[in-house]
């Protein structure tokens, strides 16, 4: 698991942040995608739950600070060029803003694959 002491050795893009892919820690479900920063991160792991970088609204955000929807933070890894989080979560209530468990439950894309 990340410590906040490895929070500075990451690869953040250009834009100081870095994508959050956000997992059921029960199941393996993939809930959502988010975006941190430093800061998000260190509050993250200080607190035990996720908090973000909204790059809509230019700030921190609590994940579950108005709608009581919280992520209890399981275990944070990163990918192996450290520019990638996966964070296992245990999630109470829905986690995309839509109400729905997942950020991708209505958005199923499929083929018959390739010749």
């Amino acid at each position: 698991m990340i410590s906040v002491d490895s929070i500075r050795d990451l690869t953040y893009g250009s834009d100081g942040l870095i994508p959050a892919i956000i997992q059921d820690g029960e199941n393996g479900d993939v809930l959502m995608l988010a975006y941190m920063n430093a800061d998000s991160l260190r509050i993250s792991l200080e607190e035990g739950r996720t908090c973000f970088w909204s790059r809509s609204r230019r700030k921190l955000w609590r994940k579950g600070e108005t709608s009581g929807h919280v992520q209890h933070i399981l275990s944070i890894s990163t990918d192996c060029d450290q520019d990638t989080l996966l964070i296992r979560v245990k999630q109470r209530g829905a986690a995309c803003h839509n109400g729905t468990r997942s950020c991708f439950s209505d958005t199923e894309f499929r083929t018959d694959g390739c010749e």
